[in-house]
């Protein structure tokens, strides 16, 4: 018989059951779901800052990506937890957990970051999506960001976008697994590599990529978007799928970084296409460059739509009202802007990962304080080496990002 243990949670008097152990059925419709998240941040975003990465730092940026790749585990894991705790997700937690009107004004500075986050993250997205139909097509990129912006805006309309995203997602895996053929053709070793992941280098110049790899990542809103889709599971399948899940969207990041060294020059979209093509064959390219696509379509449907859960997380704003619907075209439309003003990708898509990555530490310490509070989890508050990583993460990501403010506000 599995084994099962009864928590009592005193903040709804409701009772909770929590598996101890796993079945495989289960692992493995945990580590499904959750791979939204991995999904989540394997966007234009990554391919781009992972790329580039290697292309001018060789190896020497590759601890970034295990610094956020467990970044994104403990604190995705830790807003999950409150979830599937309390019953409640992390803004309806956040914002109980003050007296009004502290709550509420909390509330509205974290939707604020989130939804600067979010538009940020959108400008990338449609970029993205639009240089990859771009290197499809050959057609002008004002043409194709309408296009894009159409489709993305009768989906979210319709609300039809899970199936699609699922879809796309399984497109830009597929050319993860490109990109894993061609990082073994790299001329690096084994030995090389290890000391790589997890010795921390800083090249000159390098500080605003470091902090567009973090933002890349460990993206803000997935915290809050994470948070309120979480399913009725146990506390055990929900860390095996999020260890697993993020972890092979982190080898993926770390495979893109690999192929970045293959560029000679500094990187370009139609240089990495020419890769990949050389390497395995003219189908090749052409995966690359709909897998550009499709990780920016699909982002371009989550960021919009993550706002808007956030404000309904946070705000109580309610699902598929005017307002609700508001808060999506408004950060939809900041790609669709960005797009149709022709905006060099690239340079763009660097930028917002790193305002992603500055914004982050503002995010993370509520959720750090909330995972602490033993009258909301009681028993399943923060361990001792939980606190440890967490902390970790708002530290480093706190200076990094400081750093880089300061180094703009001085130059």
């Amino acid at each position: 018989m599995t084994a099962e243990r009864r928590l009592y949670c005193p903040v709804r008097q409701r009772h909770y059951t929590f598996v101890k152990a796993i079945s495989l059925r289960a692992g493995l419709g945990s580590i499904l779901f959750w791979s939204v998240i991995s999904a989540a941040f394997i966007g234009p975003g990554s391919v781009t800052a992972c790329a580039i990465a290697g292309s001018r730092y060789g190896l020497d940026l590759l601890w970034v990506l295990t610094f956020a790749t467990l970044g994104t585990v403990w604190l995705q894991e830790a807003a999950s937890r409150i979830t599937l705790t309390t019953g409640r997700d992390l803004g309806q937690v956040i914002r109980q957990s003050y007296s009004e009107p502290t709550g509420r004004r909390v509330a509205w500075a974290l939707f604020g970051a989130i939804f600067l986050g979010c538009a940020a993250y959108q400008a990338g997205n449609i970029l993205g999506a639009v240089a990859g139909l771009s290197l499809l097509t050959g057609l002008p990129a004002p043409t194709l960001t309408v296009v894009v912006g159409i489709g993305c805006a009768a989906l979210l309309w319709i609300g039809s976008t899970q199936g699609l995203a699922n879809m796309l997602g399984l497109v830009v895996f597929a050319m993860g697994g490109a990109f894993v053929y061609v990082a073994f053709g790299t001329p690096v070793t084994p030995l090389a590599l290890t000391k790589a992941l997890v010795v921390p280098t800083m090249p000159s110049g390098s500080l605003l990529l470091i902090n567009g790899l973090i933002g890349t990542t460990i993206v803000p809103y997935n915290l809050f978007f994470g948070s309120s889709i979480s399913p009725n599971q146990s506390l055990a399948d929900m860390r095996l799928g999020i260890w697993v899940a993020v972890v092979l969207g982190g080898i993926i990041s770390v495979v893109l970084l690999l192929a970045g060294l293959l560029i000679p020059n500094d990187f370009t979209y139609a240089h990495m296409a020419t890769v990949l093509a050389e390497r395995l064959g003219t189908w090749a390219g052409t995966l690359f460059a709909f897998g550009l696509f499709a990780a920016g379509f699909a982002s371009s449907l989550t960021a919009p739509l993550a706002a808007a859960i956030t404000a309904t997380s946070l705000l109580n704003v309610p699902r598929n009202s005017p307002t609700f619907r508001l808060i999506w075209a408004l950060v939809l439309a900041t790609g669709i802007g960005f797009g149709l003003a022709n905006a060099t990708p690239i340079p763009v898509i660097v930028a917002v990962q790193a305002i992603n990555g500055i914004l982050l530490p503002f995010v993370t310490v509520f959720l750090f304080r909330a995972v602490n509070d033993r009258a909301l989890l009681g028993e399943h508050v923060n361990s001792l080496s939980q606190n440890l990583a967490m902390g970790l993460v708002v530290l480093v990501t706190a200076v990094l990002g400081g750093w880089n403010i300061w180094l703009a506000i001085a130059s």
